[in-house]
């Protein structure tokens, strides 16, 4: 028995073939147009960099002129003679002759010098420097310089320390210990000159100049075998008691 296929169920198969088809036709299609890119074109200006330029320098154009030539210098003035008539004696100068013979003496000039005495002024000398310090009443029996120095110090320190007067310290109400800077001269003669103190109050400033200028007369001090000012200084120091 022979099976045939009838015409509907093959119509069926065709149908179902060609929706296939159409479906992978149009994927292809979609497929291509995703692919597909739009290029846009940009044209490209060539770029020069400043430095390739070249400035172009101006050339100063010099223009040449016709100029006339400068004149020319005048004449020199014509030299006037002046005619002197025979009448006229005319003095003649006779230039004498300043060169000497081997027979002329010839006299030197001596330079005379006038001797000026120059009398040099030594200032005023620290008590620490002087070649010989003065001489203090009391110290003459001293034979070196520094023996001198000493017995000065100390007899200028007792003096001061019997003279002042400390309890006026208390009187002004001052408390501690008491500092009173003194400086004074023993002048050319052996004289006390030139005091001057500093201290913490007017009175005791007085105070000590009072007292230093009571000093007695010294011998004064030498520098290069001359009587010469010496500047000396003394603290005086104390202490206020309650």
């Amino acid at each position: 028995m022979e099976i045939k296929k009838s015409e509907s169920s093959d119509l069926r198969t065709n149908i179902k073939l060609y929706v296939l088809m159409g479906l992978a036709f149009m994927l292809l299609l979609s497929w291509q147009g995703l692919e597909y890119e739009t290029k846009e074109v940009t044209e490209i200006e060539e770029y020069v960099e400043p430095e390739a330029f070249v400035e172009e320098e101006e050339v100063p154009i010099t223009m040449m002129l016709n100029t006339p030539p400068p004149p020319p210098p005048p004449p020199p003035a014509p030299e006037v003679l002046q005619v002197v008539e025979d009448e006229v004696e005319i003095e003649e100068v006779i230039i004498e002759n300043t060169e000497t013979t081997e027979e002329e003496e010839i006299v030197e000039v001596e330079e005379v010098a006038e001797e000026v005495g120059v009398v040099e002024e030594i200032a005023e000398v620290p008590f620490a420097i002087i070649e010989s310090v003065p001489v203090y009443p009391g110290c003459e029996k001293m034979k070196t310089n520094e023996d001198r120095k000493k017995c000065m110090n100390e007899k200028i320190k007792r003096f001061v320390d019997n003279k002042f007067d400390t309890g006026l310290a208390n009187e002004l109400g001052l408390e501690g210990r008491q500092k009173i800077t003194v400086q004074f001269k023993i002048d050319s003669k052996g004289n006390v000159v030139g005091v001057q103190s500093r201290a913490p109050h007017p009175r005791l400033k007085q105070e000590a100049a009072d007292v230093i200028n009571s000093l007695p007369k010294m011998t004064p001090g030498m520098q290069r075998g001359k009587a010469v000012t010496v500047v000396y200084a003394l603290p005086i120091i104390f202490q206020v008691q309650d």
